[in-house]
């Protein structure tokens, strides 16, 4: 059995200098890290415009010798936004990632697809086709970036997200044919609250888009009150181990990064979720 690596947010650990930060992540016993700039590190003006060749050079080279990886650049955008301008600043800016991402060290620059219901108002009978073409436009677009720059753009479906479905992920994979996408598969965020379907839902999206899966988020799903939410990886309504020996015989050796987990429970997850899988 080979062993998954583990990761999650950088910004787990808070907002905080970026010595800190690192100093505070070696301490997880975690592999990489998933690196929103932004909402990691509070001691560097990241605002559009700000990344040079050094500056995300020095950023890598902080994490590298803390012995951590950035697996990923998170830059969740909102892809079909509205407002014209808005979108066009927001890609403008998730381009930007994708033109340094390798000086960072990450082979991928990840983000959501917007709300299903972002056309809703305008159109209540077509909101659904709007807002397909307008992410189809600008997946098209980021595609042929990361493509120049040597990176993954990573697209994570959610089910109340325009690729809310594997069916949808499929379609997009389809319709921009680019080896540059690459699936950030969050089996939770699709399922939402159709908890009863997740093998279900599980297994579809490896047999859709199995092959094209570059990175993983896992967390654990919790009734309460009669309502589901997401919590820490491990436990919960959640087929953990299950799926993670589904996604291991697809992905050797894959990054996995943990979610909505806090800082203090970083450590036994990890140790948790190692033992699940030697359960089975």
């Amino acid at each position: 059995m080979f062993i998954i690596r583990y990761g999650t947010l950088a910004h787990t650990a808070g907002c905080l200098p970026l010595k800190e930060l690192t100093a505070a992540l070696q301490t997880y016993n975690i592999d990489f890290v998933q690196l929103a700039l932004s909402k990691a590190i509070q001691d560097i003006d990241l605002s559009p415009g700000k990344l040079s060749p050094g500056l995300a050079s020095y950023i890598g080279e902080q994490f590298d010798r803390a012995g951590i990886r950035i697996g990923v650049l998170g830059c969740y955008i909102n892809p079909i936004h509205p407002d014209p301008a808005v979108r066009r600043a927001e890609i403008n800016r998730f381009k930007e990632h994708l033109r340094y991402a390798r000086l960072f060290g990450a082979p991928m620059v990840a983000t959501e697809t917007g709300a299903l219901t972002t056309f809703q108002e305008l159109d209540p009978y077509r909101y659904e086709e709007l807002g397909w073409d307008a992410l189809k436009a600008t997946i098209e677009e980021l595609a042929e970036e990361a493509e120049k720059w040597g990176v993954f753009l990573g697209l994570e479906g959610v089910s109340t997200h325009t690729l809310s479905s594997p069916a949808k992920m499929r379609r997009i994979l389809d319709e921009v044919p680019s080896s540059s996408i690459g699936v950030v598969f969050d089996p939770c965020n699709l399922i939402g609250e159709e908890v009863h379907l997740q093998d279900e839902i599980v297994d579809q999206s490896f047999s859709l888009f199995g092959d094209r899966i570059i990175l993983a988020h896992l967390k654990g799903i919790y009734e309460e009150g009669g309502r589901i939410r997401h919590g820490a990886p491990g436990a919960g309504l959640f087929h953990t181990a299950e799926f993670l020996n589904k996604l291991e015989a697809h992905k050797p050796m894959i990054d996995v990064s943990l979610e909505d987990v806090t800082s203090l429970e970083i450590r036994d997850t990890v140790n948790l979720l190692h033992n699940l899988r030697k359960s089975l």
